[in-house]
């Protein structure tokens, strides 16, 4: 029995970790401190774009949508948006 096959790909567990990060987010912005929530979100999607642009094909896993760099600039657009938006928007809202 090969155990390669069954263990993911390093995409894959950079995807997990990206999705435990948003739903995190998601639960602290619905409780109150959104600033962090949506900070959160946007540096996982900053790291998981990282993570993109250095994993081969056959190493993205479920990262791999498209090609290398479009998905690599999307998720790192994402991500640069969030943080900004988290740290622009005045106090008070």
């Amino acid at each position: 029995m090969n155990s390669a096959a069954s263990r993911p790909s390093p995409g894959t567990g950079i995807y997990l970790g990206l999705l435990a990060a948003l739903l995190t987010g998601l639960l602290l912005v619905a409780v109150g401190p959104w600033r962090v929530g949506v900070g959160l979100g946007g540096v996982s999607f900053v790291v998981a774009g990282a993570g993109r642009m250095v994993l081969t094909e056959d190493a993205a896993g479920l990262l791999r949508v498209r090609r290398r760099w479009f998905d690599a600039a999307w998720m790192m657009f994402l991500g640069v948006s969030l943080t900004v938006l988290a740290m622009v928007v005045p106090k008070g809202f």
